[in-house]
């Protein structure tokens, strides 16, 4: 290897010693820009972060990060030293004279390592240093409530990387550190440190290490694998795929057990292979349980060819993966699994329509006509979440529910926000559903939270508008007070398409709402539109879709205890009983903003259609005055 100068020797003064594989083989992305950065004297101190403590596979085997940058990236250079503040200095490699090496491996804490890090770094030539944990060493706050300890510390490392002394004896320094939010902002915005994300397994990644744990799987097995597990880490990968083997008496007795049952079902030991290393510590009688329930799969699977055999990994994987995802982001993101889709919502044409072509663009793999993301808005109760869940279903989009991210912890909102964003981008194909996005996004300037929310926003704007994202992540922003949102975020680009929500405005309009919620819930009835519309939907007529379901469940309860069906007469009963919640004026003015948020005037109601814009801004700005 050459040295960073491109020559054999590095500059006067600077030795040659480069770094990277000893072997001509593919880095990955990552550690090639550590490579290409540090060669051309760009940088000499380095920032790890993102995904360092998953595992790295090289030559077939898996290894750690550390153990990946010690062996092989920086294999070259004479020291390779590792610290830890909780373990101490270690030395990887020592083929070199350090001359303090009794104070690197005494006791001290991490101020007083850190200087003895320096004299080595100042004497020995070709010296790579890895740093562990650099955000509980460099913590971010505000200086005046940091330790004296912490303080020290983000001024030593700071040094460093203006030090030119260091590049002179051709050393480097990489700190590895999780949540890069969680590092000093000394060191994360340093421009003389290099910062560089070590992403989730791309699809290319999770594929080769798909083949080296399942060798006897086919192309079409391992491109189904490849697609199930987007999103995950390389070691809960293996997790999932190879589950730690229990005694060799217990797995070649379960072994047994699974291929009798199986019988001589197509490609029985094969599966019977998977299943066992599947049922690791399960009993007998819960190995016949967990096989029981997949009687149907399992006898039907003798019939099928190979494309059959790995369904109750990827059924295995699918529920793994949800439970994974929610830990991993500590629970800020929810999975949701519609069960219905277009066809359980009821009026509403121009919108569904509007959704649907755009839902099709997405099956089609039309990423080109796929908008960057979605405002939903219009005042409550008027089935924004319930249509989300829909499109979800429709498009065949995996749909998540962003969550409350926001943390009084110095640091943490924005550690939490990239963890998502992280995860939401390695899934790909994702429907990201935000309720309430005012709240989430509110148009602040920061003020008495040190500047949170405007970097938090800055950083959804700077996601949202990412059109490598188009067609593979599509946000679905919720909210009733679309006034509140930054403006910014609603520009084309990150929401291109506003769709607007009213409560129904006739009975005509009611009337599908109602028959929609009478299925949905399967309530046994005898209702017959437009035959009953006087007692039941002209009765409903500005009522929300959510006040409907209601009362539909109320009639339903009703009826059930009167043995009977529901009939006109029981739902006009318990509409005379019902007292809505609502602030006709707030309502009103929910609604005009909607008007005025919506792309098309195809999906305003009628007598919305028809006005003037100045009519519409002068009923806006009297109903301000009235709300506010």
């Amino acid at each position: 290897m050459q040295g960073k100068s491109g020559g054999a020797v590095a500059g006067a003064g600077r030795l040659g010693y480069a770094i990277g594989m000893a072997e001509h083989a593919p880095l990955p992305g990552w550690a090639d820009q550590i490579r290409t950065t540090y060669l051309r004297g760009e940088a000499s101190v380095f920032i790890l972060h993102g995904n360092v403590y998953d595992l790295i596979l090289h030559k077939g085997e898996l290894v750690s990060l550390t153990d990946f940058l010690a062996n092989v990236l920086l294999a070259k250079k004479p020291v390779v030293c590792q610290y830890n503040p909780s373990l101490g200095v270690k030395f990887r490699k020592k083929d070199a004279k350090i001359g303090n090496l009794e104070e690197l491996l005494g006791e001290g804490g991490v101020p007083e390592k850190l200087e003895a890090i320096e004299k080595m770094l100042r004497t020995t030539d070709g010296v790579a240093l890895i740093l562990d944990y650099a955000e509980v060493m460099a913590p971010a706050a505000d200086n005046s409530f940091l330790a004296d300890a912490d303080r020290r510390a983000v001024v030593t490392l700071h040094r460093w990387s203006m030090d030119r002394s260091f590049e002179n004896t051709d050393s480097v320094v990489i700190l590895v550190a999780e949540s890069l939010a969680g590092l000093s902002p000394m060191l994360s915005t340093n421009p003389r440190i290099a910062t560089i994300n070590v992403p989730l397994p791309d699809s290319e990644a999770r594929a080769e290490l798909i083949r080296s744990l399942e060798p006897e799987a086919n192309a079409r097995e391992i491109e189904r694998l490849t697609a199930h597990s987007a999103g995950l880490k390389t070691v809960q990968v293996r997790g999932i795929l190879l589950p730690g083997e229990d005694a060799e008496e217990a797995f070649a007795e379960r072994y047994e057990l699974i291929r009798e049952i199986l019988g001589e079902a197509h490609d029985a030991l094969k599966r019977a292979k998977k299943l066992t290393r599947m049922t690791s510590g399960m009993t007998r009688d819960q190995v016949i349980s967990y096989l029981r329930e997949r009687e149907g799969l399992d006898v039907a699977a003798r019939h099928q060819k190979d494309d059959g055999r790995y369904d109750e990994v990827l059924r295995l994987l699918a529920k793994r993966k949800r439970e994974i995802l929610e830990k991993e982001c500590y629970g800020l993101v929810e999975f949701v699994e519609p069960d219905h889709d277009f066809g359980a919502v009821g009026g509403m044409e121009e919108v569904k329509r509007e959704l649907m072509q755009i839902a099709i663009n997405v099956r089609d793999g039309n990423t080109k006509r796929v908008p960057m993301g979605l405002l939903f808005t219009g005042p409550m109760g008027t089935g924004k979440t319930f249509v989300a869940e829909a499109f979800a279903r429709s498009s065949g989009l995996t749909a998540i529910k962003l969550k409350n991210f926001r943390s009084k912890w110095v640091g943490a909102t924005e550690g939490n926000l990239e963890k998502i964003l992280s995860v939401v981008k390695a899934l790909g194909n994702v429907l990201v559903i935000i309720d309430e996005g005012d709240r989430a996004f509110g148009n602040n300037d920061g003020d008495g939270d040190g500047g949170t929310s405007s970097r938090v926003i800055a950083r959804i704007k700077e996601f949202m508008s990412d059109t490598t994202n188009r067609g593979r992540v599509l946000f679905v922003l919720m909210t009733n007070r679309p006034d509140k949102l930054d403006i910014d975020i609603k520009r084309a680009g990150r929401l291109d398409r506003k769709i607007p929500f009213f409560y129904a405005q006739d009975a005509n309009e009611v009337e599908p709402v109602l028959m929609a919620q009478l299925r949905r819930h399967k309530v046994a009835h005898e209702l017959e539109l437009p035959r009953d519309r006087d007692q039941t939907s002209a009765r409903l007529v500005g009522y929300s879709n959510a006040d409907i379901e209601a009362l539909v469940l109320a009639a339903n309860d009703r009826a059930e205890a009167a043995g009977e069906r529901v009939t006109a007469a029981t739902l006009s009963k318990v509409i005379d009983d019902y007292l809505p919640s609502r602030d006709a004026n707030m309502l009103e003015y929910m609604e005009l903003l909607a008007v005025f948020e919506s792309s098309s005037r195809a999906m305003l109601p009628k007598r919305y259609q028809a006005m003037l814009v100045s009519e519409l801004q002068d009923k806006l700005r009297n109903l301000q005055r009235l709300v506010r």
